[in-house]
C-alpha cells in the first residue's frame, strides 16, 4: 500500500473519529466503534495511531488547523467591510450546525483528566482565538465602548451551548445582532 493510500485511509479514520467523538463523546466512542465505522480492522487503526489518546490528539489538531485557517481567512479577507463584521463572522463560524469548534469545546469539558494533551491542544486554540479577537476588537472603528475579547469568547461558548441544546441558528443570529448592537 502506498503512502498516499495510507494517508487517505488515516484521514478517513480521523474524519470518522471526529464525527463519532462529536456525536457520542470521547468516552463513549471507543476504538471498536471507530474501527467498525471506518471499515478497517482494529489492528490497523492501532497501527496508524498507536492509541486512542493519539487519535484524539490528531482529531483535535486537524480541527484546530482548519479553524485557524478559517479565522485567518476572515481576518485578512476584503469581503467584510469592518472589523465588527469580521467579529460577527468569526462568531458565526464557531457557532453553526457543522461547527469545527464543537469538537474542541467538547474536549475542554470531557477530556481534561484522561487525555490531557488533547485538552491542552483545545485550550491552546482558545488562547490563540482570544488573541485574534483582542486584535480585532482593538481595531474596531467605533467611539462606543468596545466589547472585551474575553466577553466575545464567552459569547461564542454560550451561543454554542445554546445552539446545541436548541439547534436554532435563528436564535444565534438574533443574540449576535443584539450583542454587537449593544457593544458597538
Amino acid at each position: 500500500m502506498s503512502n498516499l493510500e495510507i494517508s487517505s485511509k488515516k484521514l478517513q479514520v480521523i474524519r470518522t473519529a471526529i464525527h463519532l467523538f462529536t456525536t457520542h463523546g470521547f468516552h463513549t466512542a471507543g476504538i471498536d466503534l471507530i474501527a467498525k465505522e471506518s471499515k478497517i480492522p482494529k489492528g490497523t487503526l492501532y497501527n496508524y495511531f498507536h492509541s486512542k489518546e493519539r487519535l484524539i490528539e490528531m482529531c483535535i489538531a486537524f480541527q484546530k488547523r482548519l479553524l485557524k485557517e478559517e479565522v485567518l481567512s476572515i481576518i485578512y479577507s476584503n469581503r467584510y467591510r469592518t472589523s465588527n463584521d469580521k467579529l460577527k463572522e468569526i462568531v458565526r463560524l464557531h457557532v453553526c450546525s457543522n461547527s469545527l469548534y464543537h469538537l474542541l469545546l467538547k474536549a475542554i469539558f470531557e477530556i481534561k483528566l484522561v487525555y490531557s494533551q488533547g485538552y491542552r491542544m483545545a485550550v491552546e486554540y482558545r488562547k490563540w482565538l482570544l488573541h485574534e479577537i483582542f486584535d480585532l476588537v482593538f481595531s474596531l472603528e467605533t467611539s462606543a465602548i468596545k466589547p472585551d475579547a474575553n466577553m466575545v469568547l464567552n459569547l461564542i461558548d454560550g451561543l454554542m451551548m445554546q445552539f446545541l441544546s436548541s439547534n436554532s441558528l435563528e436564535e444565534r443570529d438574533v443574540m449576535l445582532e443584539q450583542f454587537f448592537k449593544t457593544n458597538t
